[in-house]
């Protein structure tokens, strides 16, 4: 269920699709989509590191 979520919030093509939402809230989901994506690539990143030495 969680990961369903996830799935759809990262999801490319539910990022521009017309909503009754404020702006402000729109441009509050975009902040957190981005602060995701960074947390999931440095995640990544820290991964890489740790089995690569």
């Amino acid at each position: 269920m969680i990961i369903q979520k996830i799935a759809h919030y990262l999801n490319p093509l539910t990022w521009f699709k017309k909503s009754t939402h404020d702006t402000n809230l729109k441009f509050m989901h975009g902040i957190n989509r981005i602060s995701l994506l960074m947390f999931l690539l440095a995640l990544g990143v820290m991964l890489y590191r740790y089995i690569s030495r």
